[in-house]
């Protein structure tokens, strides 16, 4: 059973790191944040729902935190963005061990310290059924520097950072197997630990490479759908350019193979940059790889269109998560 809500509202807060942006955080009825002069904020929610993001008997606490916190960094990364502080609401069933909320707190305040992001306030509550955390994460940009969804223009090329499809295959690895045995998430795959792109994100901003971007959380096809949509454009992409991931286990593979093309168009969870420009742009920025995929196309019937490895070309249909879809 979890502590009462007053005594772990108190433990969080010890375990929680101020910011000299943070004024007041945990403790009054709002965090009070001390805006950079000449910036605009950037304001992110995001869910994670035992059963539709995460599943208890698959994934550490740890790993689940981690990614929590993961999911509004990536947003703030793309849009260029400094992360100013996080709030985490809580709602857990009464049947949840304590052991279980602290270690999801450790990987969730491990990743904001490693990016010097104060948990500034959030809530908890009691739920029916389950595990649900909703992650706030407040960022700001220099005011009118924000790289936005519509921006894409013909001609520009289209770049996504890292590899592709890692976390769809290993999720699907863990739909076909036994339940994992193992108790660290530091055993798990790179894929299912994803690293937010913020030092990227911010250079892409800061030398007006990026005319759009969007972080890849939906899959590649259902995100480029969503700058095409944005920018009025359409999209091509090249199926031998796109960066697969290696197959691999929670421990590696030896010889690991390339993960399959529909993991890596459609699968999500990648948390990598997807972005255009018409600028020269460097393959690796902050040390991450960036790969040229396609090209952004004026808008016409067919969106978006695929060129396959034989060099013919068919419509490329968004098949990437999406909530409330009809089945």
């Amino acid at each position: 059973m979890p502590l009462s809500e007053k005594r772990l509202i108190e433990r969080i807060r010890r375990r929680a790191h101020g910011s000299r942006l943070l004024v007041a955080g945990i403790g009054d009825d709002c965090a009070i944040l001390r805006v950079p002069p000449g910036h605009e904020l950037l304001v992110t929610t995001d869910f994670s729902i035992e059963g539709v993001h995460f599943r208890r008997d698959w994934h550490p606490p740890e790993l689940i935190g981690r990614r929590c916190l993961t999911r509004g960094l990536s947003d703030i990364a793309a849009m260029g963005g400094e992360p100013r502080a996080a709030f985490l609401s809580l709602a857990v069933a009464g049947n949840v061990p304590q052991n279980w909320v602290d270690r999801f707190l450790t990987g969730l305040l491990d990743l904001a310290s490693e990016f010097k992001v104060p948990l500034a306030g959030g809530d908890t509550a009691q739920s029916d059924h389950g595990i649900q955390a909703d992650i706030v994460v407040v960022g700001s940009v220099p005011r009118g520097t924000a790289v936005l969804r519509p921006g894409a223009r013909p001609g520009d090329k289209i770049y996504v950072t890292g590899e592709l499809g890692g976390a769809a295959a290993e999720l699907a690895q863990l739909r076909k197997s036994k339940p994992v045995k193992s108790t660290t998430w530091q055993k798990y795959s790179q894929y299912l630990c994803p690293h937010p792109r913020i030092a990227v994100g911010k250079i892409l901003r800061r030398r007006r490479i990026a005319s759009a971007m969007i972080d890849l959380s939906d899959g590649l096809s259902m995100d480029l759908e969503h700058i095409c949509h944005e920018s009025h454009v359409g999209a091509e992409i090249d199926a031998s350019a796109i960066p697969h991931a290696r197959s691999q286990q929670y421990v590696g593979e030896k010889n690991p193979a390339a993960i399959a093309l529909e993991f890596a168009l459609h699968g999500g969870d990648d948390y990598e940059l997807l972005f255009t420009s018409s600028a020269a742009v460097p393959v690796r920025i902050a040390g991450v790889q960036v790969t040229c995929i396609g090209r952004i196309l004026p808008s016409s019937g067919m969106r978006m269109r695929l060129i396959d490895a034989d060099g013919k070309s068919r419509p490329l249909k968004a098949a990437g998560w999406e909530h409330f879809k009809r089945q």
